[in-house]
């Protein structure tokens, strides 16, 4: 039986009042204390921000474009600028975008301080299963529901999904739900503490499993060369798990940018975000490839296909 929450059919208007609290709001990793603006924060002026409700539970979307939906997760320690830029090249080659509020600050510049309070919360959320034993993330039941309202709201063949670091399986799991037809799972992270795990029940993964060989669902991966956090093992255990459905390609820890953020530079402390923080935008870099790749994947699952 699917136990997913419902979406609601509606989306709410952001409120000029702080973010909501209360018995509707979701349980989030916040930000922690505000170092106050930074000059390389982004603003997200170019999208539209809805509260969107499932089954009860609010969260901050930020929605742009027009076409296909597609579901770009943040990656640690939230909606970076490096995360929105993603965003904006997979709105600008022909879908709507949908971007999840799920932890730390929207739009800031990741410091390493900021960054470790927001692992620290992500950490003990019971939204998050970061450790080894856990499961799948029951955020991923809400995603599931973002996706089924985004395929409503857009139309086409169904839902893509982007996966970054510590959301990265996430891309997986929502692919339970029908209505998600292509997964990018980008230097998954979880878990932590396990470099050849997956954050996974084992009730998740045969159901992935089985649609994978039934469907013909197929999930692009990436990672680097090195990465501390996405290791040769985890990689793995996605091929042991999906067979030739599961495309995991590596790039030399050679090609990361050498100079990211300070949260990337000093926590992360490894070639590790292939198409956020650590891709060099320069023609023809093996970062940019690995970003065109992800974009023709998307076409193909989802434009052309319709």
């Amino acid at each position: 039986m699917n136990t997913d929450p419902k979406p609601v059919s509606r989306t709410v208007p952001p409120s000029p009042s702080p973010s909501p609290s209360g018995p509707a709001s979701a349980s989030r990793a916040g930000p922690g204390p505000d170092p106050g603006p930074h000059p390389l924060d982004d603003p997200i002026d170019d999208f539209t921000r809805r509260l969107v409700d499932i089954d009860g539970v609010v969260k901050k979307v930020y929605v742009a474009g027009a076409g296909p939906a597609v579901v770009v997760m943040p990656e640690m320690p939230g909606i970076s600028p490096d995360v929105l830029r993603l965003a904006r090249w997979v709105r600008d080659a022909g879908f709507t975008v949908y971007v999840p509020s799920l932890f730390g600050k929207d739009g800031a510049w990741p410091t390493a301080e900021g960054g470790r309070e927001v692992i620290r919360r992500a950490c003990v959320s019971a939204e998050f299963r970061a450790f080894g034993g856990g499961g799948s993330s029951p955020v991923a039941s809400w995603l599931r529901g973002l996706a089924r309202q985004a395929h409503t709201e857009c139309g086409g063949p169904g839902v893509g999904a982007i996966g970054l670091c510590f959301t990265g399986n996430f891309a997986l799991t929502m692919a339970l739900d029908p209505a998600v037809v292509a997964s990018v799972v980008n230097h998954p992270s979880l878990p932590l503490d396990d470099p050849g795990g997956l954050e996974l029940g084992a009730e998740d993964a045969r159901a992935l499993r089985e649609r994978a060989a039934r469907s013909g669902l197929t999930v692009l991966s990436y990672r680097f060369e090195g990465d501390r956090w996405c290791t040769g093992q985890r990689f793995a255990a996605y091929r042991a798990l999906l067979g030739d459905a599961f495309d995991g390609r590596v790039l030399p820890g050679s090609a990361a940018n050498p100079a990211p953020s300070p949260f990337f530079a000093e926590v992360v402390d490894s070639p590790h975000s292939v198409v956020t923080a650590h891709l060099v935008d320069e023609a023809g870099h093996p970062t940019v490839r690995a970003r065109d790749e992800i974009l023709a994947y998307l076409t193909g699952r989802l434009l052309t296909a319709s």
